[in-house]
């Protein structure tokens, strides 16, 4: 869990970190309401706690902002004596989820902090839930938020009911095959066949075969007659996968299946006629593609009737906690774990990364991460070891060789020291690397609770559920 804490008074500010710390929480702290809304927008929170009276944008603003950008965050309010009739009109106008009188008994926070988390997870489970229902039927194993799968989710709504032809672009791994199978599920087309051929992965004496069929003899091995995609596909829908790894020769007769609306197999002497509608896709530019003849011209424009583009996963990075939690779910159906959730920790360096393999790079690195773990949290540590190395990012970008950590400019104090300490751990029992390190033991397993890499222990660490 992780908590906010916004208070203007240093001392108590500190004072009430260092007591929700020792729980065993995350906590970040706020000088003023400002620099709370800074800290949320960079970072998502569980549980707000908050001082009335301060300056810039004091507590009552800080609320009303949230409020109004929809920051559903439960918020707890510390108000002096004298302040507590202001204090609940800020609880019923404002949505805040209790309040406490200054000074703030640590024990009377605690109660009100386990509340709260609980009523964060609620808010959590709630919005789940939403985004489930919201997507459930219409794009299926396609999810995102952002403005750009969302227009996606558009067009793919438009053009399934047409005979359109689609030409889908992307970058490999950004589900190209995904839309296409849910234009064919949202199509009239959806009790038929839907078959996928990919050109790439096929020799250019064997693709002709596969697309158009053969009669037994036409070749040395055709020792028997076969259809065609076109013809398994008859009624429905063929997904041409990388198309501009196709033969040009083959796109020539391609493009005659598809104004003719028939197919000659290989070695026939008759032309039959087939009801295909085709989508096509490619991880290349099609402008460059056909600039370098990979791509026919006439084809392109043939197929190109409409245009879907998908986005690759480093400019939605927005989207990866929303896919993450579909792929998790996923993943334990078919591993037959109980994975929970992934600890914010690990979702962090999720979002820095690169990605350059997209959505099929992220599912690699979730099915890795829920065998390891099985069940609970996903920590940091069940990514694989080396994961960040490449990805530019402060700490996950460091460079590791044995018994050294190296660190890049830029790097602060905390993740140095979060490196310093995972590092050592990871060479030493605990009690060693306490000692190595100069802490005490109890201070280490607080700071590997803190990265989700440390063992709980029930009589030095407390949970808040």
């Amino acid at each position: 869990m992780r908590v906010l804490l916004a208070d203007d008074d240093q001392t108590n500010r500190t004072r009430l970190g260092q007591v929700i710390q020792s729980w065993g929480v995350t906590v970040e702290t706020a000088a003023d309401g400002q620099e709370a809304l800074d800290k949320m927008a960079q970072n998502p929170v569980h549980v707000l706690v908050t001082d009335l009276m301060m300056p810039r944008v004091n507590g009552f603003e800080l609320l009303k902002r949230m409020q109004d950008q929809n920051t559903q965050v439960p918020s707890i309010v510390m108000t002096a004596f004298g302040n507590i009739e202001t204090a609940v009109k800020t609880i019923h106008d404002l949505g805040a989820f209790w309040f406490l009188e200054k000074p703030v008994q640590p024990n009377a926070l605690k109660v009100l902090l386990e509340r709260a988390a609980a009523q964060s997870k609620l808010v959590e489970e709630t919005e789940r839930l939403q985004r489930r229902l919201r997507y459930q039927g219409i794009v299926q194993d396609l999810v995102g938020s952002c403005p750009a799968m969302q227009q996606v989710f558009s067009l793919i709504q438009q053009v399934a009911p047409s005979k359109a032809s689609v030409l889908i672009t992307g970058e490999s791994g950004t589900g190209k095959e995904l839309v296409a199978r849910a234009i064919h599920r949202l199509s009239r087309r959806r009790e038929a066949p839907f078959v996928a051929l990919n050109c790439a992965a096929l020799p250019e004496t064997l693709i002709e075969s596969e697309l158009f069929g053969h009669e037994k003899g036409a070749f040395t091995d055709a020792i028997e007659r076969r259809s065609g995609c076109f013809e398994l596909a008859n009624g429905g829908t063929l997904l041409l996968d990388e198309l501009a790894e196709m033969p040009i020769g083959t796109q020539a007769k391609l493009l005659r299946v598809l104004e003719d609306s028939t197919v000659r197999r290989l070695g026939g002497k008759s032309e039959l006629t087939v009801d295909v509608r085709v989508i096509a896709s490619t991880n290349k530019v099609p402008e460059e593609a056909m600039k370098n003849n990979r791509l026919r011209e006439d084809l392109f424009y043939r197929l190109n009737v409409f245009h879907i583009v998908l986005p690759p996963l480093r400019e939605r990075t927005a989207d990866i906690p929303m896919i993450a939690e579909a792929l998790v779910e996923t993943l334990n159906r078919k591993h037959e774990t109980r994975v929970a959730d992934i600890h914010s920790d690990a979702m962090a360096l999720l979002q820095r990364h690169s990605w350059p393999g997209n959505v099929r790079e992220l599912r690699n690195t979730l099915e890795r991460a829920v065998i390891v773990a099985g069940e609970g949290t996903i920590l940091p540590h069940h990514l694989p070891p080396d994961f960040g190395l490449a990805s530019g990012s402060s700490v996950a970008a460091q460079v590791q060789e044995p018994g050294l950590v190296r660190l890049p400019f830029g790097t602060t104090v905390k993740e140095a020291e979060k490196a310093l300490i995972l590092m050592t751990t990871q060479h030493a029992n605990k009690t060693r690397a306490a000692q190595i390190l100069g802490l005490s033991l109890k201070t280490l397993f607080n700071k590997l609770k803190e990265y989700g890499a440390g063992e709980q222990r029930s009589e030095e660490t407390h949970s808040l559920g």
